[in-house]
């Protein structure tokens, strides 16, 4: 009955913990060109979307790629959609497992190309 109990409570704390997921993640960079925040609202493994706000330049065109220089792992290169004026979305699978990453951030438009980083702590 006691082992049935502990099974049952883990697999409580388990979903609960799940259900609650990270914090959304909120970083900007600023370059000579551009200025930008990134936002990633479940900073979790997997399949999520990193939205980028442009909040100083205009692209014509963002794309979004990390690195994990800690274990030496890095992530294809994701094209992102313009989804409003100054708002990028790009979707897959831009954190294959947990750490801190640096997200890269590749700009260009008009007034030239230029790539920002943020750290990113993803969880999960």
């Amino acid at each position: 009955m006691i082992a049935v109990a502990l099974v049952v409570a883990a697999a409580v704390i388990f979903i609960v913990g799940r259900s609650l997921g990270a914090e959304p993640l909120r970083v900007s960079s600023t370059g000579s060109r551009y200025a930008v925040t990134v936002v990633i609202d479940e900073p979790t493994t997997g399949r999520v979307p990193v939205e980028v706000l442009v909040t100083s330049g205009d692209p014509d065109a963002v794309a979004v790629s990390a690195v994990m220089p800690g274990m030496g792992h890095a992530t294809p290169e994701l094209t992102a959609r313009e989804a409003a004026p100054g708002r990028f979305v790009a979707e897959g699978e831009l954190f294959p497992m947990s750490g801190a990453w640096e997200v890269s951030i590749r700009l260009d438009g008009p007034a030239g190309a230029e790539t920002l980083v943020v750290n990113a702590l993803i969880t999960g």
